[in-house]
């Protein structure tokens, strides 16, 4: 984690603080009501920061009211015009994401510094693949980890220059073996807070595996202090993916951790519909509990008894189990319904 921390409305990254999770909202700015709509499940399913992409001056318009209806920071995604970001630092902002590479002159990138630096809002340099100089891509052939690290550091020099160090950094690529590089060598030259991600990753599945494919690898490490999985899709679902890698890796505790086995010839019950009712039902609950659905004799007593609360199934039944005690046998049907009945009795 980082060594430096930076303060995003009341929400601290780095410095030892939790890994944050953060999306970006997909609707059009400008329609406030359905932006609005969409902040709050995301703040519901469990975002601590959302991303909110500002094209152009109307989009403005949304902030100060975004401000007086959610308590999660807001971070404007700024792109090519310089006004667009210093009018939403004005307007009550967080935090603002910029490419400095595609901002333009120097000067226009410290005209932002300076009212950045009035405002005490904090700023992300964000690289990616996709925006490199053709100076730079013509130094190094591709997009490169080298290429990637060699742009944010010569953009991170007007920023120390003007003494503003109120940063997070980050340098985003498609791949995940460059992503992996990419962080490593960012941890290893910069103090600043670190937001990680694998960029345009792809569709739910493909790129909920690319993505977690990097961002374990690095957390595991102990880099990085905020996190997004860019997903083509709901951002609701980053925010899903999100918990469950950090929840995974012990980095962050959630509630529930269901445990199911794959199911296989010898399984009687339907165990996939009786873990998607679990699923569901477990929802409703913020404790860290671990919760086990077995479908088989072969590892489902052992992985039941050893969860807090579990089910281990037989034919067309099953067990269910607390703390490795046997509380009840059920009629396929109902393993679901009495499992949750049990833990609500407990909390």
């Amino acid at each position: 984690m980082s060594k430096f921390s930076v303060f995003v409305r009341n929400i601290q990254l780095g410095g030892g603080a939790p890994v944050r999770i953060q999306s970006m909202t997909k609707c059009p700015t400008d329609d406030i009501p359905l932006l609005l709509r969409e902040i709050k499940t995301l703040e519901k399913a469990g975002c601590e920061i959302v991303r909110i992409a500002i094209p152009n001056h109307k989009a403005l318009e949304s902030i100060p009211i975004l401000k007086t209806k959610t308590t999660m920071p807001i971070v404007a995604d700024i792109h090519f015009d310089y006004k667009l970001a210093i009018a939403a630092i004005k307007r009550g902002v967080d935090k603002i994401r910029i490419n400095p590479g595609n901002i333009g002159a120097r000067w226009k990138i410290e005209e932002i510094i300076s009212v950045a630096k009035d405002f005490n809002v904090p700023v992300r340099i964000g690289v990616n693949a996709g925006s490199l100089s053709k100076e730079i891509l013509k130094k190094y052939g591709r997009p490169t980890p080298q290429a990637l690290v060699f742009s944010l550091e010569e953009q991170l020099k007007i920023f120390e220059k003007k003494n503003f160090y109120n940063l997070v950094l980050s340098a985003k690529t498609t791949n995940p073996q460059e992503t992996i590089e990419v962080y490593e060598s960012l941890n290893e030259k910069f103090p600043y807070p670190l937001h990680l991600g694998v960029t345009e990753s792809g569709l739910p599945l493909q790129g909920a595996v690319r993505s977690t494919s990097a961002l374990a690898i690095l957390l595991y490490q102990g880099i990085g202090d905020t996190i997004r999985i860019s997903l083509t899709g709901p951002a609701v679902l980053e925010v899903i993916v999100a918990k469950e890698l950090l929840q995974s890796l012990g980095l962050r505790v959630f509630g529930p951790q269901l445990i199911s086995c794959p199911v296989c010839g010898r399984c009687k019950v339907n165990l996939i519909k009786i873990a998607q009712r679990v699923e569901r039902k477990l929802q409703c609950f913020n404790s860290p509990i671990k919760v086990a659905v077995m479908g088989c004799v072969v590892n489902g007593p052992g992985e039941a008894r050893f969860a807090d609360y579990g089910i281990a199934c037989g034919k067309k039944s099953g067990v269910i189990f607390k703390k490795g005690k046997v509380l009840k046998k059920c009629p396929e049907d109902e393993l679901a319904k009495e499992l949750i009945a049990t833990i609500k009795a407990d909390l």
